[in-house]
């Protein structure tokens, strides 16, 4: 059994410090002081040194990996266990080689395929929990409002 980790980060790319700052204070508040949520970024540590995630780009696969924690594009927010695979290292890396075909970068949507929805699909392929309702709060809310 190998642990399987979520790592979670405040969404602070949009360019403008005052942006940055009121997510920050958003999720402080409505994630850490009340339990709700916030909006972020999320990726998946299981094996080794890397966490995986998705993103936007032009060309080719979406799924990406850096050092645990050390995503440069956000502010890093918390670790949180989801539990534990039993797949082999060769099976995780069977898998993220078949979400990376499935998950091509320019597929990529804010509201319903995003890191947090592939993160979600990798957690679901290592047979473990998906990440907690609280990272999608703002995101479900948004996709009710704009129905």
């Amino acid at each position: 059994m190998k642990e399987v980790v979520l790592h979670v980060y405040d969404v602070t790319n949009s360019g403008s410090e005052k942006t940055n700052n009121t997510i920050l204070q958003i999720n402080r508040i409505f994630k850490d002081r009340i339990g709700l949520g916030g909006i972020f970024h999320s990726a998946i540590q299981v094996f080794g040194d890397e966490e995986w995630s998705f993103g936007f780009c032009e060309q080719g696969s979406g799924v990406f990996s850096c050092p645990p924690g050390r995503n440069p594009m956000y502010t890093y927010h918390e670790r949180i266990v989801l539990g534990e695979t039993n797949c082999s290292i060769f099976k995780v890396n069977q898998i993220l080689r078949e979400l990376g075909q499935a998950w091509p970068g320019h597929s990529y949507d804010l509201l319903s395929k995003n890191c947090n929805h592939f993160c979600d699909a990798f957690c679901e392929r290592l047979g473990v929990p998906k990440l907690p309702g609280n990272i999608f709060i703002f995101i479900v809310i948004w996709n009710q409002y704009i129905k």
